[in-house]
């Protein structure tokens, strides 16, 4: 029986053998990972190789440092533009404001001025004329506004003479000139102002004026009782 099985296993009728690795398959991967990496890190010091051989890589590395000096360049020039740009923006500004200032000083000293020369006439006015008694009237002014419905007036009426006594009476203005090509006369509006002083009054007034109205002549009379004391007329 022996004999037999031993013929078995050793003739070409003996059951057929498989050899297989006791290498497991992760570590077979690994090892091929590894052989891969070490090919491929040889390919590319290879090639590194080749470009320093062939002088390409010093070539690009000059230009690359060029290229940053010029960017560096041109950042700067932007920069420098742009700090010209903002101071001269900041000084027509400042131009600008100053002007607006200037402008405005110029309004407030002509507004001065104007209010100066208008005080120096009506002071001018209260010096007593040589020989003067009595009540006077002295700057009758008077003017159509732009609107030409409103008449603006005003009048100084003086004492000149020092320590004058106090007058009491009435103060009449007429204003004459056409309607729609008519004569036309009116007085202010309520009749005469009661006028009260000691050596002078000033007063003013506005006057709404009929429609298609022409003003020609504006009358001021100053009246005590029934005696007129003074009387002056200007023609617009």
């Amino acid at each position: 029986m022996r004999f037999k099985l031993l013929r078995r296993r050793l003739t070409i009728s003996a059951p057929r053998m498989a050899v297989r690795s006791a290498m497991p398959w992760p570590l077979r991967w690994a090892v091929v990972a590894i052989v891969l990496g070490f090919c491929g890190a040889i390919g590319l010091w290879a090639f590194e190789l080749g470009k320093g051989i062939a002088g390409l890589d010093t070539g690009a590395k000059e230009e690359l440092v060029r290229l940053r000096t010029e960017v560096a360049k041109l950042r700067q020039e932007r920069d420098l533009a742009q700090s010209a740009m903002n101071t001269s923006g900041s000084l027509m500004t400042a131009e600008k404001a100053a002007q607006e200032k200037l402008a405005s000083q110029i309004k407030t000293l002509e507004a001065e001025n104007r209010a100066l020369r208008d005080d120096l006439g009506f002071f001018e006015k209260l010096i007593p004329a040589s020989g003067g008694a009595g009540v006077a009237i002295r700057g009758l002014q008077a003017e159509v506004l732009t609107s030409g419905n409103q008449l603006k007036w005003q009048v100084l009426v003086i004492q000149p003479v020092k320590n004058a006594p106090e007058f009491h009476g009435k103060l009449e203005l007429s204003i004459s000139g056409t309607v729609d090509g008519k004569p036309w006369v009116m007085q202010l509006p309520g009749g005469a102002t009661p006028l009260q002083f000691r050596q002078y009054r000033r007063m003013e007034g506005m006057v709404d004026l009929p429609a298609l109205a022409i003003v020609r002549n504006v009358s001021a009379k100053v009246t005590e009782g029934t005696a007129t004391r003074a009387m002056q007329s200007i023609s617009l």
